[in-house]
């Protein structure tokens, strides 16, 4: 059944099609027919042109020097074909420094909280990426916009539906794009998922499971802002959480018309005064597919997405991690890995955003997304405080 995709997802086949991974494959050529969802995720490929000369791709300025952007982010730029890094936002002169070295940034553009609107009159920056705790987003994001620049946010995209839409607000007032980093929808295994569960490939969709969670280590600096409420916005809902709802929704292609929720947080942990440690939450599609996701502050590191159909179920184990993944399809032929090759989802998702600044385009995954998560991350709070099964 599926020697074929095998074959088109093989590393010679994805070289040969794609300059980013399984975006750059014919869909018809590697999982037939798709079925149109309700709603469709992941349409926008990347341009598959050789990377520009420097002087032609778009300055970006990294806010926020913490371990993410310091050894994600930064050092993706090396992989990237339309972006590249020239300026630095930190509170901290020293830190900012050295990276700036590292990096062959101008000592002028560096930055601090204070100065950051100054920005405005930098034309190397064309792109900011927000990279804080969520508490901060909205207010760096809005004076990002009013500066006159493209806007790039991590998610959650913010800790209320109200800042959302300000930030929203901000960007089109200011002919800006903004765009939430949801680097899953930019990542050739995740694609490839959605490609395979929409395809019919695995037969009528049933049911999926999604599972993030990693232990929140008090000890840790990267850590200690998300055991607070007004920094974070919530607990491993809204940090890892996130990622088992935003599996649910672009695998099916669809919005949940349903949710059910529990939450748990181990009585007397000091970790958990202000934020949850467990949310399990059920999301009905209109489908009829339930998705069963969990996200947790407590249990070892897990991030799992399981796709049930009819005819084959898919496992994505590691789903959602930074460099590697594994995708297995299980059907009466036995256990099936899907080799794809692996690529800088980092690079992916910042060049999506610079390509879509170029040609004056939509991104993939603007404001709205980030929105739109937000909403439903209440209604699970909700649902978990109530007891009931919420309406959406």
């Amino acid at each position: 059944m599926f020697d074929s995709l095998k074959k088109e997802l093989s590393r010679r086949a994805l070289l040969h099609k794609a300059g980013y991974g399984f975006m750059g494959l014919s869909v018809a050529g590697a999982v037939g027919h798709i079925i149109k969802p309700v709603r469709t995720f992941a349409q926008a490929a990347p341009s598959k042109e050789p990377s520009l000369p420097p002087e032609k791709k778009l300055g970006w300025a990294v806010v926020g020097l913490g371990k993410f952007a310091t050894e994600q982010i930064m050092p993706s730029f090396a992989e990237c074909k339309r972006s590249k890094l020239v300026a630095l936002v930190s509170g901290d002169r020293p830190k900012a420094e050295k990276y700036a070295q590292q990096y062959g940034i101008n000592p002028k553009n560096i930055y601090n909280y204070q100065n950051y609107d100054s920005i405005r009159n930098n034309p190397e920056v064309d792109v900011i990426y927000i990279i804080l705790p969520n508490g901060m987003h909205a207010e760096y994001s809005i004076r990002g916009a009013q500066a006159g620049k493209h806007i790039m946010c991590e998610k959650p995209m913010a800790n209320t539906v109200e800042e959302c839409q300000a930030m929203i607000d901000a960007a089109k007032k200011a002919n800006r794009k903004l765009m939430i980093a949801y680097r899953a929808q930019y990542e050739p295994y995740n694609l490839a998922t959605i490609q395979l569960a929409q395809s019919g490939k695995l037969g009528k969709l049933k049911s999926i499971t999604s599972d993030h969670g990693r232990t929140l280590n008090p000890k840790d600096p990267a850590d200690i802002w998300r055991m607070q409420k007004k920094l974070a916005g919530g607990g491993s809902l809204y940090d890892i959480g996130i990622y088992s709802l935003q599996a649910a929704r672009y695998v099916t292609g669809e919005e949940p018309v349903a949710i059910s929720a529990m939450m748990y947080s181990t009585p007397g942990d000091p970790r958990f005064r202000e934020v949850e440690e467990n949310v399990n939450f059920v999301l009905q599609f209109p489908s009829g597919v339930l998705a069963n996701c969990t996200s947790s502050y407590g249990y070892s590191n897990t991030k799992r997405i399981q796709v049930f159909g009819s005819d084959a179920v898919l496992e994505l184990d590691p789903a959602t991690d930074y460099y590697k993944h594994r995708l297995i399809i299980k059907d009466k032929n036995g256990n099936q890995e899907q080799k794809i090759e692996e690529k800088n989802q980092f690079a992916l998702e910042m060049d999506h955003l610079s390509e879509s600044i170029m040609q004056n385009k939509q991104p993939k995954t603007p404001g709205e997304e980030g929105l739109q998560d937000v909403k439903l991350m209440q209604l699970i709070y909700e649902a978990a405080r109530t007891g009931k099964t919420i309406k959406v």
